[in-house]
């Protein structure tokens, strides 16, 4: 690093020469530049406590004692902003335990906190966190594309389900009953958004101008066609060898930008296997393996091909897949929520947290001031 960036500098002068000379006070001129070794070290860290004091008078009118008011952003929480937003970080983006946080709050801040007191603060950020998380879905919705998935999630050890919708910059989650059509719907909302999702068909009321279906999991489609037996290994190979010209094609993109030549080679790939999805949609009994996946290609097939003609819309849905991720470990950690209060908690911390780290924004400096602006009441900053 620069030497302005360096905190404190320590020179080491000889003191002999390798030749014997014991060096004067006068004979030690630098020439050169100086051998530099740095080397980066946490101070020591300790929570500064401060004690606020409302002293008592008595009013010589009337006799009575009276005393200020502590004000409303003190007042609310015995923690700093900094602090909680410590305590909400470590829980929630590095996923580690109530009572863990305890330790950790001893060891390196030297704070006494217990687990309640730890829920007590992911609460107050959840509470905070209420209005950037509503602006979050809106801008969400509001996206010219987005992607979506869900998973499993468990409520006092009910099955639930965990929605996710993101976009390059923005993500929300939601904790509904189950993976049904509803739920993909009371997410979207108004939104107008090119939706990539995997064929589950709960996305089936999107219109199929506003869908894109996730090749790569049609190439784990295919793979398991692949394996079977004569038809269905003619069928698997077949969509193996589709979704590597798929692939090839927008990689080529990706390097060009040329979206004329895509739309070229994505046409070709139609005419030519159109035709052979067809013929394995059939009633055919050598088929019965392998029909319903082509009848559900072929029903689906304009939505296979939206990446093609939209800027911003990939051909997979790995954004979503590796955005839910975190959540599923977090879940498998912390065995779920155990209250409908606990899944608007999370569905608020998961979201402002990938948010961040989407947007490469440092969550502990968001939070503190989220938190701050919480507790004085004033407007709150939001996830933009």
């Amino acid at each position: 690093m620069p030497l302005a960036a360096v905190d404190e500098l320590i020179e080491y002068w000889p003191g002999r020469c390798e030749c014997g000379r014991v060096f004067a006070a006068g004979e030690l001129l630098e020439v050169g530049e100086p051998v530099r070794h740095q080397l980066e070290e946490l101070p020591v860290i300790s929570t500064r406590v401060i004690e606020r004091r409302c002293p008592r008078v008595r009013c010589p009118g009337c006799g009575e004692q009276t005393r200020a008011m502590l004000p409303a952003g003190v007042a609310a929480s015995a923690f700093g902003a900094r602090f909680e937003a410590a305590v909400a970080a470590l829980s929630v983006r590095n996923r580690i335990s109530r009572c863990d946080v305890v330790e950790l709050a001893k060891e390196l801040f030297g704070a006494r906190l217990c687990a309640g007191t730890v829920e007590a603060i992911l609460q107050r950020a959840a509470r905070a966190l209420s209005e950037p998380y509503e602006d979050l879905a809106e801008r969400v919705r509001s996206s010219g594309s987005l992607n979506m998935d869900e998973t499993g999630w468990r409520t006092a050890g009910e099955r639930r389900a965990l929605w996710g919708a993101f976009t390059d910059r923005h993500a929300v989650f939601v904790i509904a009953p189950d993976r049904h059509e509803d739920h993909a719907k009371s997410l979207l909302a108004h939104t107008e958004a090119i939706v990539t999702s995997d064929r589950w068909w709960a996305y089936a009321h999107l219109p199929l101008a506003r869908r894109q279906v996730c090749w790569a999991h049609l190439r784990r489609d295919f793979k398991a066609h692949a394996e079977g037996l004569t038809v269905e290994n003619e069928f698997g190979e077949h969509g193996l060898q589709l979704c590597e010209r798929v692939f090839w094609a927008w990689e080529v993109y990706a390097h060009t930008s040329d979206r004329r030549e895509l739309k070229r080679t994505i046409g070709s790939l139609q005419r030519t296997y159109k035709p052979i999805i067809r013929g394995y949609a059939t009633k055919r009994e050598r088929n019965r393996r392998c029909r319903g996946m082509a009848r559900n290609l072929l029903k689906l097939w304009p939505a296979l091909w939206t990446f093609a003609s939209h800027e911003g819309v990939q051909p997979t849905n790995n954004h979503a897949e590796r955005a839910l991720r975190g959540a599923v470990i977090y879940r498998k950690l912390c065995l779920g929520s155990q209250s409908e209060g606990g899944e608007r908690q999370i569905e608020r911390l998961l979201s402002a947290s990938l948010t961040c780290r989407l947007q490469r924004r440092p969550l502990f400096a968001y939070m503190s001031e989220l938190l701050a602006a919480h507790a004085r009441s004033d407007p709150l900053p939001l996830l933009t």
